[in-house]
């Protein structure tokens, strides 16, 4: 049985929304015109993705799970945005670094839940 928390929740949707605004934010530096809901998709399908390869590689193979989960990334963020692979890469990139500088800061901002 999977326990699953309110607060588990609440830090999934707020994760899910950071990370949607980074990818509405970086596409529209790349020129691309679509909306802020194929932002959301793209972090939700993003998600799906991590989550997938993460159980089905398990932890010991983590490395592999990121490597795969990133390609199968790249494939969806070009397939959503109707890109090509280096426009993808180069987005993917940039979304990232700034998630990375990001989640370094909002964990300690909101402290404990």
């Amino acid at each position: 049985m999977i326990d699953i928390t309110l607060a588990a929740i609440i830090v999934f949707l707020i994760s899910l929304v950071i990370s949607a605004i980074i990818i509405y934010v970086v596409t529209k530096l790349f020129g691309e015109k679509e909306g802020f809901g194929t932002a959301l998709l793209t972090a939700f399908i993003g998600a799906i993705i991590y989550a997938a390869t993460y159980y089905f590689l398990k932890p010991e193979l983590g490395w592999l799970a990121s490597l795969i989960g990133g390609i199968a990334w790249l494939i969806a963020l070009g397939f959503l945005y109707s890109i090509g692979w280096l426009k993808a890469l180069g987005i993917a990139l940039i979304v990232w670094i700034i998630a990375a500088f990001v989640s370094f800061f909002i964990p300690t901002m909101i402290g404990p839940l």
